[in-house]
């Protein structure tokens, strides 16, 4: 007897549009779960959060190329369909979106999207062409499907704030949710790219969370932002890590804030140790 659960796949668009369309006849709403492939613990909880949203869930999977620079590891960048598939199946996912570049960039493809407010520094300062790649490949697939709702996880939280952005100044009728980073036991957030980590990496790879977590703290015990941040740069910098950014934003326009009363407020890092960027980022709480 077949699977009534087993995972369908889809690698054109108007395959894609012909199952949501039937799925929408039966008055069943759609979750879509926008990634890169290389699925872990994160992910599924992305999943898992879209199961519970809607009767009918999409997994994308799609390396897009246009969020990469010419000196970073777009070949590099694990490609592992066969077990991205089955976890999706294990995790109750209805369809998978699995278009070629083709398919996504066809000849003769011109259209961006031009980014301002939380798209601009922190990342776009070291990759300034990311997010004007990503903004395209999401609405591409927001528009292709028009899920009911689209979720994305909190460790890319500027990109969260780029895409709940664009769905709102381009009237998708899409509500976007944020789900809440998932960790290893010591800390460290589940990362595509952390398995580029040796054992030595690995281990100080958790300083980042800590100082982080650390200085939300500092933050809400004294009020004094600048010197919070300043003591977890410090403290990153001397664990080995070549540091791109560690700033205090506002957790919506990821403006800058100079105190704990500046609205809510987000710490986020970019570092680098050995040939590996890690990205983390922890809300300071209202207080403790």
């Amino acid at each position: 007897m077949a699977n009534p659960r087993a995972i369908r796949t889809a690698h054109t668009v108007a395959t894609l549009r012909a199952q949501i369309q039937q799925w929408r006849a039966a008055g069943e709403k759609i979750a879509l779960v926008p990634t890169m492939g290389a699925l872990h613990a994160g992910h599924v909880a992305l999943m898992t959060a879209a199961r519970e949203r809607a009767e009918r869930v999409i997994v994308t999977i799609f390396v897009n190329p246009t969020q990469f620079a010419p000196t970073e590891d777009l070949s590099r960048y694990p490609r592992t369909l066969e077990a991205d598939l089955a976890k999706a199946e294990a995790a109750e996912v209805d369809m998978a979106f699995v278009p070629d570049v083709a398919e996504m960039y066809p000849d003769g493809f011109c259209t961006t999207i031009t980014l301002a407010g939380p798209a601009l520094e922190l990342e776009t300062a070291f990759r300034p062409t990311h997010f004007a790649g990503v903004a395209t490949v999401v609405a591409k697939l927001l528009i292709q499907a028009l899920p009911d709702a689209a979720l994305f996880g909190e460790k890319d939280y500027q990109q969260l704030q780029v895409v709940t952005r664009l769905a709102r100044d381009l009237d998708l009728p899409v509500q976007i949710v944020g789900v809440p980073t998932v960790r290893e036991p010591d800390g460290l957030a589940l990362s595509s790219r952390n398995v580029y980590l040796s054992p030595a990496e690995r281990a100080t790879a958790t300083i980042l969370h800590r100082a982080l977590s650390e200085a939300a703290e500092r933050i809400v015990r004294e009020g004094k932002v600048e010197a919070a941040v300043e003591e977890a740069r410090s403290t990153v910098c001397a664990a080995g890590f070549q540091l791109d950014y560690l700033e205090a934003r506002h957790a919506e326009t990821l403006a800058a804030v100079s105190s704990k009363d500046d609205g809510p407020i987000r710490l986020l890092v970019a570092a680098r140790i050995g040939a590996t960027r890690l990205i983390d980022n922890v809300p300071v709480p209202p207080q403790m």
